[in-house]
């Protein structure tokens, strides 16, 4: 049996306004997670070493990492990109983007 606790923020992105089952089965809901959560994890050493090296804002890292996750041929929803952004902000204790649109409760 899977042991992955999924994030409410992260369920969110799978239930459809006015339901409260996802629209995707278990497995797929966990799969899309991990790709997610692994995404942002590895994004953390590279948005810093952005953000030091081309004298950017924490919220330009930010935008560049999220514009790169919803580009063309990318493996992101851009719901997913943007919890994603979300997460790697959370990770790096940084502000996280105002402009992309989460559901509230993130974690």
């Amino acid at each position: 049996m899977n042991q992955v606790e999924i994030p409410q923020s992260f369920m969110a992105l799978f239930i459809t306004p006015g339901h409260v089952k996802p629209n995707a089965s278990l497995k797929t809901v966990v799969s899309r997670y991990e790709l997610c959560e692994d995404m942002a994890c590895t994004l953390t050493e590279h948005a810093q070493t952005i953000l030091f090296s081309h004298n950017l804002t924490e919220e330009e890292v930010l935008m560049r990492c999220h514009k790169g996750l919803v580009a063309d041929g990318s493996a992101f929803a851009e719901r997913e990109a943007d919890w994603v952004v979300r997460r790697l902000a959370e990770l790096l204790s940084w502000p996280p983007l105002g402009s992309v649109s989460v559901p509230d409760g993130f974690e």
